[in-house]
C-alpha cells in the first residue's frame, strides 16, 4: 500500500463529490438528484440485496495512479461486496481516452484491496456511459445473473435511470454512492502493475468520433435496447 497517499485519498472522497457536483450542478440546484435524494434511493434499493452483481462504470486511468472518481467507485464496490450486498462485481470500460482498459485497471485495484478475483468480471467493450450498463447487463445474462444494480455516483445513476426508463429493464436497480459511508472508510491506494491492461494500437475516442457521435453514443444510439430484460 502507498501509505503516504492514504490521507490524501481519505480526503479525496469530498474532492470527487465536488467534481461530480460541478458536472451536475443544474440537477443539484433543481433538487432533482441531490445527496439527500441519492441517500433515500440507496436506502430503499439496498433492501433488495443481495444482488447477483453490481455494475461499476469505468473512468480513464493516467498510467500512474487512480483518479479520485475511480477510487470511490472501486471502494464502493469493495464495501458492497464486503457487506454481502452483492455476490459479484462487473467493472465496465474500454480504453477510451487513454490506452488503458478502464475495467481491467479497476479489477486490478479491487483484487489488490482483497476482493476475490473469482467474483470479478470485466466488460471492455463500453466506450460510453450507456454502454457500460448495456454490455454489462448482456454479460450478466450470459452468466446466469438475474438481479443487478448500477453502483456509481448520483448524477450518473440519475442519468442512466432516465435513459433506461423507456426500456423498462426489470433486472436493473440503482445504488447511487452514499458518500457518508465512503467517508468513514480508510482508503489507501494499493500498488498495481497496469501493463497488461494496455490496449495495443490505441486511438483515443476523440480521434475516432465527432462530438455529435460521442453524444449519440452516450444517449444509447449505438446499442439495441430490445436485447435487455
Amino acid at each position: 500500500m502507498k501509505k503516504n497517499r492514504s490521507l490524501q485519498l481519505n480526503l479525496s472522497v469530498k474532492k470527487a463529490f465536488y467534481k461530480v457536483i460541478s458536472v451536475s450542478i443544474i440537477f443539484m440546484m433543481s433538487g432533482c438528484w441531490g445527496q439527500k435524494r441519492a441517500k433515500k434511493v440507496y436506502a430503499d434499493n439496498v433492501k433488495n440485496a443481495p444482488f447477483d452483481a453490481i455494475i461499476v462504470p469505468g473512468i480513464p486511468y493516467n498510467g500512474e495512479h487512480w483518479d479520485d472518481v475511480m477510487m470511490i467507485r472501486v471502494y464502493l464496490a469493495k464495501y458492497l461486496y464486503d457487506q454481502g450486498i452483492t455476490k459479484h462485481i462487473i467493472f465496465s470500460g474500454s480504453a477510451v481516452y487513454t490506452k488503458y482498459y478502464e475495467a481491467e485497471i479497476m479489477k486490478k485495484y479491487a483484487i489488490a484491496l482483497g476482493i476475490p478475483e473469482k467474483v470479478i468480471f470485466t466488460d471492455t467493450l463500453a466506450e460510453h456511459s450507456t454502454e457500460n450498463v448495456y454490455y454489462s447487463l448482456l454479460q450478466a445474462y450470459d452468466l446466469g445473473f438475474e438481479k443487478m444494480a448500477l453502483a456509481t455516483d448520483p448524477y450518473q445513476s440519475y442519468f442512466m435511470r432516465r435513459v433506461f426508463k423507456q426500456t423498462k429493464v426489470k433486472s436493473l436497480t440503482h445504488l447511487p454512492i452514499n458518500y457518508d459511508i465512503l467517508e468513514a472508510m480508510a482508503k489507501p491506494e494499493p500498488e498495481i502493475d497496469p501493463t497488461s491492461a494496455i490496449k495495443e494500437n490505441f486511438i483515443p475516442l476523440t480521434e475516432r468520433e465527432s462530438t455529435t457521435a460521442r453524444w449519440r453514443g452516450t444517449m444509447g444510439k449505438n446499442v439495441d435496447f430490445s436485447k435487455l430484460k
